[in-house]
């Protein structure tokens, strides 16, 4: 298919964190105007008046021409909405949105995770609340990401998945410049459930550098978490290839790897020997992993699915398990192949 016509001048970004203000200023890049829609006044007043994101990125100075607003109502009525809200409060915000829409706006989400109260994914969240022609305007975006490399302009890739091959081929052109490529498939539950688990692997890499296990240890801890994530992903639809690629393997990289990862500086502190109820996130921040800990644990138990790591981070985070009882009970279990 060609790409479809689509008017991209006037675009919302819905959500001011530091990703929905990184995409925003991505997106500034080619549109007439871009509206972030912010949840805090201060934000809103902050990028207005002096084009930047207090709370978030307040070093990085914004495009003129994104417009920041706290009326949802505002930003709705342009043809493209990103939605990028913390993962439990989607449904919330889409149910709102749906009397404010056009029938043909289109839908990237930017956001990753599993509703810890239905567990579903953010796509079939979409499909609940606009049915399956609005899930079919939706296109899905995640990849090894950090906000601050995007606002800086590092080079960066991503993945996008969607139904509609020409739907998919317009967004892609869109949001990739000089330094942010972005690749597409069709693969929507490989990518997005990538997305979701490698941050439960990314607090368990973090757990275990903060009890000073070493690199051979976290190494050991992404190689297995792959495999737990490829398991739980083919039981639910998913191609096993996507979890190679930048929405699986890239994502887990970085995110178990860096200093600069929420889920791994707060799976660091666990290590060290604070309670979860003790770690200040800060900034409005959300750790995804800790509520997808809860979801994937469940949807194990549901489908039978052995993923020790996932488990051993909801005995660490919802049992009160010491990380270091849990690392025993890994380290002690059946031998068994390589799967």
């Amino acid at each position: 298919m060609n790409p479809m016509a689509l008017d991209l001048q006037h675009v919302s970004v819905i959500g001011a964190g530091s990703w929905g203000t990184a995409l925003a200023a991505l997106m500034a890049e080619k549109s007439q105007t871009v509206t972030l829609w912010c949840h805090e006044p201060e934000v809103a007043q902050g990028i207005n008046e002096h084009h930047r994101n207090p709370l978030f990125v307040s070093g990085y100075r914004l495009p003129a021409n994104i417009r920041a607003t706290t009326d949802l109502t505002d930003a709705a009525h342009n043809p493209l909405l990103v939605v990028v809200v913390p993962t439990q409060f989607t449904r919330s915000l889409l149910e709102s949105l749906r009397p404010l829409v056009g029938k043909e706006c289109v839908f990237i989400s930017a956001s990753k995770g599993i509703e810890v109260a239905t567990l579903t994914l953010i796509s079939e969240i979409y499909q609940d609340v606009f049915g399956r022609d609005g899930l079919e305007r939706t296109c899905f975006l995640s990849g090894p990401s950090f906000a601050r490399d995007v606002l800086a302009g590092l080079p960066t890739a991503v993945a996008l998945a969607g139904f509609r091959d020409d739907l998919l081929q317009t967004l892609q052109h869109y949001c990739s410049n000089s330094f942010f490529r972005v690749y597409r498939t069709s693969d929507i539950i490989g990518l997005e459930l990538g997305g979701a688990l490698k941050n439960i692997i990314a607090l368990a890499a973090g757990i275990s550098d903060g009890l000073g296990f070493g690199y051979s240890a976290r190494a050991a801890l992404i190689t297995r978490g792959l495999a737990e994530m490829i398991r739980l992903g083919i039981c639910l639809g998913a191609r096993a290839e996507t979890f190679a690629g930048l929405s699986g393997l890239g994502d887990l990289l970085l995110t178990a790897t860096s200093d600069n990862s929420r889920n791994h500086s707060v799976g660091f502190r666990l290590g060290r020997g604070e309670s979860l109820e003790d770690i200040h996130i800060g900034s409005g921040e959300v750790v995804e992993g800790v509520r997808t800990a809860q979801a994937v644990f469940a949807l194990a138990q549901k489908n039978g699915i052995e993923m020790p790591i996932s488990n051993a981070v909801y005995a660490i985070l919802y049992e009160k398990r010491t990380p270091r009882s849990v690392v025993s009970g890994l380290m002690e279990r059946d031998l068994k192949g390589e799967t």
